[in-house]
């Protein structure tokens, strides 16, 4: 298979910063896989972080939430060089494959369930995970059947990420409000629906296909 088929169509990927990163990431002995591993670790600072930040309050809750935010972006960052660094320096590994889906699900699974248990709602949170990983699963089941990718919204993973940020960055303002976990709560919601309509979208679209 082409290693550009079936791949998430980035803006970001087309960028002269990320061409320059990846000119400098390809000059080095790090690999795409490793680049991979190191976002699942940065999933699990920010997961961990979330977590922590629902017990913390004062400036403590605030650098937490922070610092779960600025990790959920390297974990992105991640995952955007990992393949570059495989396609455009030309790489890739036999098992980069599986370096490029399993973190992916990991790090999902790591980040929404330290949210979910930053706000004390751990059921929640695996139902966002759940559904996280059907859109998944209803992606790869395109390519296994022969139709290409699908990589629709309203909820893919830029889209879950961007929420989760979004309301990191605004519950270190909750408190003003007399909030504290409300909009992470929301988020984690809003992500769970929109997952499950986004694999319900893929899966017709999937079916529309096969039958041509």
């Amino acid at each position: 298979m082409n290693p550009t088929e079936n791949r998430r169509p980035l803006a970001s990927r087309q960028t002269g910063w990320a061409a320059w990163a990846t000119r400098r990431l390809a000059a080095t002995q790090v690999t795409p896989n490793q680049i991979s591993m190191i976002g699942m670790a940065a999933a699990l600072v920010a997961g961990l972080a979330f977590w922590a930040a629902g017990g913390a309050t004062g400036a403590g809750r605030v650098i937490l939430l922070l610092l779960a935010t600025l990790f959920v972006q390297a974990r992105l960052l991640c995952n955007l060089f990992d393949g570059m660094v495989a396609v455009e320096a030309g790489r890739g590994a036999p098992d980069g494959p599986f370096w490029n889906e399993f973190p992916d699900r990991v790090s999902d699974g790591l980040i929404l369930i330290g949210v979910a248990l930053g706000v004390g709602e751990p059921a929640l949170g695996w139902a966002a995970v759940g559904f996280a990983f059907l859109t998944a699963y209803t992606r790869e089941l395109g390519v296994n059947c022969g139709v290409g990718a699908d990589f629709s919204g309203p909820m893919a993973k830029q889209h879950r990420m961007a929420l989760v940020t979004g309301a990191a960055v605004l519950s270190v303002l909750a408190p003003l409000w007399g909030w504290r976990g409300e909009i992470l709560t929301a988020a984690l919601w809003v992500i769970a629906i929109g997952a499950a309509l986004t694999a319900l979208r893929r899966a017709a679209n999937l079916v529309s296909k096969l039958k041509g």
